[in-house]
C-alpha cells in the first residue's frame, strides 16, 4: 500500500470541504454519483427495510435476533440481499483489530503502538501505513466497518483515554487522523472518525456537560475533525457520549445538522457511539443516523419507535430516507459496499504486519533528556541492570475498547474488579520483552533484571553496573481517569532511589500521556515510549542501543507540577457512582457541568497565554545527531509560506522536524501551530524545504460571518524546534481574506 507524502500540510485549497463530494439535496448541493446511487437503491426499499438499516446489534448480548453469523464484536446490521446491501460487522480499531476480553478466542492481530505514539512522529505517512494495516487485517477477518479515527483533543493530561487519541494540537491531530482513516479505507472498508464531539474526559462520560462557546470550540476540537474529514473522506462519524453545551452529543442540532451536513457538507452517516442515545424523533431530527449496539440503549429508539414516528408524521419519509441513504453512501464511496467482507476468514502475514507497528514506535519514542550522552548505550557499559515495569516478559498497552489480543499473547494479564472498565477491559502487556531485545542488541554486555520490589537488592544491583535502567508504568483506561500524574506504586521513590546510587540512570516511561517527574534533576536520561504495541521491546531496545535514532516529537505539554493544567484533577470524579459491570462499563450519574475555559487555548496555548513554564514543552524532542536551520524566506499575502535549509550537522543520520508557529501583531492570543514537517536527512546533508500554514490556524472563527477570517496586517512567524523556540521569528504582513466555515 501506498505510504502517502510524508508532508504534514494543509494549503488554501483544501478549505473547499467536501460539499462537492456529495452531501445531500438538503444541503442544497449537487448529490455525487454515490449517493445517487444510494437515492436510487432507497426509492426501492419497504418502510420495514429502511427502518432495519437504522439500527444495529451488539452481538455479544443479541443472541437470536438475526440469522446471520454474529462474530463477537463491536456491532452487526443485517444486509438486504434483494437489493445487494452487503452485511456490516464492526470491531474496535484504534489500535488494531480489537479483541478485548478474548470474546473471539485464539484470534490475535497486529498491535499498532498508542495514537499519541504515532501522533509523535509527526508523519502522516506513519499513520497511513498503521490505518492500511489495520484496515487489511479486517477486512482479512471479516469486518467492514471499523469504529477507528479517533480525534478527541487533549484538553486535561489526566484523561484516561488519552492514549487513543492524537494530542492537543487541531492541526497535528486532524493531519493525523485523516491519514490513519484514509489508510484504514484503502482497503474498501469503512473507518469512523470519533468521538463527535468534546468527548475530552472519561470520568462521567456518559453524563458531562462540556461548554464552551462556538468561535472557541470551531479553532479547536472542530477544526481537528474538520481536517481529520477532508484528509480522510472517513465513512461515518461517531457521535459522542456526552452533551455540548446542553444537548446530547448524539442529538445535538448544532453539531451534527448545521456544522457537519450544513457546513462541512458531510455526505456520509452519523452512527452513535454504544449506549449514547437517548430519544428517537429528537435524534433524528437532529442529525443522528443510525443506532449503534442497541443493547446498550434504555431502548431501541431507532426501531419501532421510529417506525411509529414516521407513520405519524412526527418524523418525515424524508429523513428516513436521508438517513439509509447516507448510510449506503458511506458504503458505496468507501468501496465496502462492492466489496463485503469475505465469507470465510483470509490469512494474514502477521510478520510483515509486525514490522509496520514496530517502525511507529521507533518513530514516536521521545528522547526527552539526555545529558552528557548517557544515551546511546555506549559499548564499553558491560554491565547494565534492567530493573521493574514487567521489562522482563513485555510492554504495556492501554485499557479499553481499543485492547488487542496481539500475536505472541499476552504474558501478564490481571482483571478489574471494580472501575467503569472492568467489564470490557484488563492490564495487559503484549510479549515484547525490551530485556530480551537489550540482550540481543548488545551481546557483549551482561543485563541483569530485577523487578525492583527488594529495594536493597535493587540498588545494590544498580550500584555496581554501569548503567541502570528503569521502566516505569502507568495503566491508562477508557472509562475511568486517573485520579493524580504520579506514577503509581511509589515507581517515583523507586526511581530517585536508583538515581541516588547510579548516576548513569536511564528512566523509560510506559505511560498513557503525561506524568509528574519528581527525579527529574537526578536522572540523565528519559525515554518516553508510551504504549510501544506488539514489538515495543524491540523498538525500546533499538532507541537505547542507538540502532535507530529517535525522532519523536511530543504531541502534548508535559506539565512541571499539578497546578500547572487547566483543571487539575477530574471534574465531578466525586459525582460519579460504581458502574454496573453488567452494563459494558456505562456509568450512570447526574449530568455536570465542563466549562472549557480555556476555550481554543488548548495545551501549549494555555501554557504560553497564563505564561507558564512546563516540564517539557509541546513539539519537544531530542536526537542523537544535530540539526540547524538556515537561510529562511517567509512570504505572505494570501499564502504564508516558510522556506528554509534543514541540516544535518551530526554524525549520524535522523529526522528533525521543523514547526511554525503564527500569532498576529499586537495580539494576545498565544501562537499556533500552523504547519509542520518531518525531514529524514543523512550526515551532514541539507533539504531545502517549503512549509505551508494552514489558512484557518492563521484566521480567527467569526460566528458573524459566519465563517473564518484573516485580518489584514503583519503575523509574527517563529520557526522551532517546539512551542517555546523563539530562535527564530520573524514578520510578515497577509492579505485579508474570509473563509467558509
Amino acid at each position: 500500500m501506498a505510504r502517502g507524502s510524508t508532508t504534514a500540510l494543509v494549503g488554501a485549497a483544501a478549505v473547499t470541504l467536501l460539499a462537492s463530494a456529495g452531501a445531500s439535496q438538503e444541503g442544497g448541493t449537487r448529490p455525487s454519483a454515490a449517493r445517487a446511487r444510494a437515492d436510487r437503491i432507497v426509492a426501492q426499499m419497504t418502510l420495514d427495510e429502511k427502518i432495519a438499516l437504522v439500527h444495529g446489534l451488539f452481538p455479544p448480548m443479541a443472541a437470536g435476533k438475526t440469522r446471520e453469523e454474529l462474530i463477537p464484536s463491536a456491532g452487526h446490521i443485517d444486509g438486504l440481499p434483494r437489493l445487494g446491501i452487503p452485511i456490516v460487522r464492526e470491531s474496535d480499531a484504534s489500535l488494531g483489530v480489537a479483541n478485548q476480553v478474548e470474546q473471539r478466542k485464539g484470534d490475535v492481530a497486529t498491535a499498532l503502538p498508542s495514537s499519541l505514539a504515532t501522533a509523535a512522529s509527526f508523519d502522516p505517512a506513519t499513520a497511513r501505513a498503521g490505518g492500511a494495516m489495520i484496515g487489511a487485517e479486517a477486512r482479512a477477518k471479516r469486518f467492514n466497518v471499523l469504529l477507528a479515527g479517533g480525534v478527541n483533543l487533549t484538553r486535561d493530561p489526566w484523561n484516561g483515554r488519552n492514549f487513543e487519541y492524537l494530542g492537543e494540537d487541531p492541526l497535528l491531530a486532524g493531519e493525523m487522523a485523516g491519514a490513519h482513516i484514509a489508510g484504514v479505507q484503502s482497503n474498501r472498508i469503512v473507518s469512523t472518525v470519533k468521538h463527535f464531539a468534546l468527548n475530552a474526559q472519561e470520568t462521567g462520560r456518559m453524563v458531562a456537560d462540556a461548554r464552551i462557546g462556538e468561535a472557541a470550540l470551531r479553532m479547536s476540537d472542530l477544526l481537528a475533525f474538520q481536517i481529520a474529514i477532508e484528509k480522510g473522506r472517513p465513512g461515518s462519524v461517531m457521535c459522542a457520549y456526552n452533551k455540548v453545551n446542553g444537548d446530547w452529543a448524539c442529538e445535538n442540532d448544532f453539531l451534527l445538522n448545521k456544522v457537519l451536513k450544513r457546513d462541512w457538507g458531510y455526505p456520509g452517516w452519523v452512527m452513535s457511539d454504544w449506549g449514547g442515545v437517548h430519544s428517537t424523533a429528537k435524534a433524528v431530527t437532529a442529525g443522528l443516523d443510525q443506532q449503534s449496539g442497541q443493547e446498550l440503549d434504555r431502548a431501541l429508539y431507532l426501531g419501532a419507535p421510529l417506525k411509529d414516528a414516521v407513520q405519524k408524521g412526527q418524523v418525515p419519509v424524508g429523513r428516513l430516507d436521508d438517513m439509509v441513504a447516507r448510510y449506503l453512501t458511506g458504503l458505496i464511496e468507501t468501496g465496502a459496499y462492492d466489496a463485503p467482507p469475505p465469507a470465510a476468514a483470509q490469512p494474514i502475514n502477521y510478520g510483515r504486519n509486525a514490522d509496520v507497528a514496530q517502525a511507529a514506535a521507533e518513530a514516536g519514542i521521545v528522547l526527552l533528556k539526555n545529558e552528557n550522552g548517557v544515551l546511546p548505550i555506549a559499548r564499553t557499559a558491560r554491565r547494565i541492570v534492567v530493573i521493574g515495569g514487567n521489562a522482563d516478559v513485555g510492554v504495556l498497552s492501554g485499557g479499553g475498547s481499543s485492547q488487542v489480543r496481539s500475536v505472541g499473547g499476552a504474558p501478564v494479564e490481571i482483571p478489574l474488579a471494580y472501575g467503569g472498565s472492568a467489564s470490557f477491559a484488563r492490564i495487559t502487556y503484549h510479549a515484547s520483552s525490551p530485556l530480551a531485545a537489550l540482550r540481543r542488541a548488545l551481546p557483549d554486555a551482561r543485563i541483569d533484571y530485577l523487578d525492583g520490589r527488594n529495594l536493597s537488592a535493587t540498588l545494590a544491583a544498580a550500584s555496581q553496573a554501569d548503567l541502570a535502567i528503569i521502566f516505569a508504568t502507568q495503566w491508562t483506561t477508557e472509562a475511568d481517569d486517573v485520579p493524580n500524574l504520579r506514577l503509581p506504586d511509589h515507581q517515583d521513590a523507586l526511581i530517585a532511589a536508583v538515581a541516588g546510587v547510579q548516576p548513569r540512570t536511564v528512566a523509560v516511561l510506559e505511560t498513557g500521556g503525561p506524568v509528574l517527574m519528581p527525579w527529574i534533576d537526578k536522572v540523565p536520561a528519559v525515554v518516553q515510549a508510551w504504549y510501544p504495541g506488539q514489538r515495543g521491546g524491540e523498538a525500546i531496545a533499538n532507541i537505547l542501543s542507538g540502532r535507530v535514532n529517535p525522532s519523536g516529537r511530543l504531541p502534548i505539554t508535559y506539565p512541571a507540577d499539578e497546578k500547572q493544567p487547566v483543571r487539575p484533577l477530574p471534574i465531578g470524579l466525586n459525582r460519579v457512582a460504581a458502574s454496573d459491570p453488567a452494563v459494558y462499563g456505562i456509568v450512570q450519574a447526574e449530568s455536570f457541568p465542563i466549562d472549557y475555559v480555556e476555550g481554543a487555548d488548548v495545551g501549549y496555548r494555555w501554557y504560553e497565554r497564563k505564561r507558564l513554564k512546563p516540564l517539557f514543552p509541546f513539539g519537544h524532542g531530542l536526537s542523537y545527531t544535530s540539526f540547524r536551520y538556515a537561510a529562511p524566506v517567509v512570504t505572505g499575502g494570501r499564502t504564508l509560506t516558510v522556506t528554509l535549509d534543514v541540516i544535518n550537522t551530526g554524525e549520524r543520520a535522523g529526522a528533525d522536524v521543523p514547526q511554525v508557529y503564527v500569532a498576529r501583531e499586537g495580539s494576545t492570543a498565544p501562537m499556533r501551530l500552523a504547519a509542520f514537517r518531518r525531514v529524514e536527512l543523512k550526515p551532514g546533508e541539507t533539504k531545502r524545504v517549503t512549509l505551508t500554514a494552514e489558512p484557518r490556524v492563521i484566521a480567527d472563527y467569526d460566528t458573524r460571518l459566519p465563517g473564518w477570517r484573516i485580518a489584514a496586517g503583519r503575523y509574527r512567524v517563529a520557526v522551532g524546534r517546539d512551542a517555546t523556540d523563539r530562535s527564530l521569528v520573524s514578520t510578515v504582513t497577509m492579505a485579508a481574506a474570509t473563509m467558509k466555515p
